[in-house]
């Protein structure tokens, strides 16, 4: 018999809430269930919180299901309040617009466009810029009510601080996606992170109340590390898909450096490695679990980056690891002559204020050429860029200096 997609996905850690789940197991085992994820596009590039959103659409796809990929094109323009402790800054259509096109080149390789359960993309700014008000309101307005509304997680947290009625639209229009989609894409299921339950719940809510009883929602577990913190976090920033953002060494080098215990999670929620090797793997003691880490971050790069990218960086990591000196894939930044120290710390994304680069070089962890660099005074030399200058933080971190 075959297994049911939702137990797959339970097998794999991602699922956290489900609606009706009987009724949407019967449904997934009967028929091609045309399914839909958002993304906002706040940059033109996705980030790893993106990823395990990624990761279920291609599990459901490969279960044979249908992936409605929308771009919040309009909905970008209000920003959704979940987590957040302020109103995000509007967005021009020309923006949005830029990056709905760099993000539909990274959807690509996680969902195919093409054959008989095609992915789709399609941007809610077709449906939403020229909605009437006074109609959307006494249409769906009408069937949301504020105490119900102000009880969700995405809006307790603002109701001390302020939320604008703007915001407070953001369910509103979601809630409208869903039942856009059903009506004219037959999707019967809304899938996503786990802080848009509520948003998720009120466009199931909608859709029923209207008078069907086909839709559902399905919220998968955020990407987190052991103590509960976020995955994709780096002192640089946001770890980008796009290798003009993030290198594929400096990505390859994240999941290189993972803990012991975030192996099990970043192997099965961001490989598609059979969950008997994933145990496998998980269960591996002491200098064994380096080989599972080895593993886990060029499956996760070959996936964003392509397998010849993925084994440059992992040879680039195995040689610096092995104290050669192959640093063609290693991330570079140019310097000035006569740089000094703290500035190349700093630009190479290693701290984020000379503050931090002093007491980094007081601790002993800057090396440059394998020297340690004890001065905060050090000046970087003409001839050290030429030659192209290994700046290196503890053991894990590498820069290559030029000029």
């Amino acid at each position: 018999m075959k297994e049911n997609i939702l137990d797959i996905l339970k097998q794999r850690g991602y699922i956290e809430q489900v609606t009706f789940e009987e009724e949407l197991r019967k449904l997934l085992d009967n028929e091609s269930v045309p399914f839909y994820i958002g993304f906002d596009p706040t940059a033109d590039s996705l980030h790893v919180g993106h990823f395990v959103s990624m990761m279920v659409a291609s599990y459901m796809q490969k279960a044979g299901h249908k992936p409605i990929i929308l771009v919040g094109g309009g909905t970008a323009s209000i920003g959704d309040p979940s987590g957040k402790t302020d109103m995000r800054k509007m967005m021009t259509r020309e923006i949005i617009n830029h990056n709905v096109e760099a993000c539909k080149k990274q959807l690509e390789r996680f969902v195919s466009f093409e054959g008989e359960n095609a992915a789709i993309i399609v941007n809610n700014a077709d449906w939403l810029l020229n909605l009437n008000f006074i109609e959307f309101m006494r249409d769906i307005g009408s069937l949301f009510t504020i105490n119900k509304m102000l009880s969700a997680e995405c809006y307790k947290a603002r109701k001390d601080v302020g939320l604008t009625f703007f915001e407070m639209g953001y369910m509103l229009m979601q809630s409208y996606d869903f039942l856009y989609l059903h009506d004219n894409y037959k999707c019967k299921l809304q899938m996503g992170g786990n802080d848009q339950w509520s948003n998720i719940l009120g466009g199931v809510d909608l859709i029923r109340k209207i008078g069907n009883d086909d839709s559902f929602g399905l919220t998968f577990k955020l990407l987190t590390t052991k103590e509960g913190k976020k995955m994709g976090k780096t002192e640089k920033g946001a770890l980008w898909l796009d290798a003009e953002k993030t290198s594929p060494y400096e990505f390859y080098q994240y999941w290189r450096n993972i803990t012991d215990d975030d192996v099990r999670t970043v192997l099965s929620m961001l490989t598609f490695l059979p969950i008997e090797e994933v145990n496998r793997l998980s269960n591996l003691e002491g200098e064994e679990i380096n080989e599972a880490k080895k593993i886990a971050a060029f499956e996760i790069t070959k996936l964003v980056h392509g397998e010849e990218n993925a084994k440059k960086a992992e040879e680039a990591s195995n040689s610096l690891f092995g104290g050669a000196k192959d640093t063609e894939n290693m991330p570079q930044i140019q310097l000035e002559e006569e740089s000094s120290i703290l500035d190349a710390i700093i630009k190479a994304g290693f701290c984020t204020s000379k503050g931090q680069a002093k007491t980094l070089i007081a601790q002993g962890g800057i090396t440059l050429d394998d020297e340690k660099i004890t001065e905060v005074t050090y000046k970087i030399t003409s001839k050290q860029l030429e030659k192209g200058a290994i700046l290196r933080k503890g053991k894990k971190s590498f820069c290559k200096l030029t000029k």
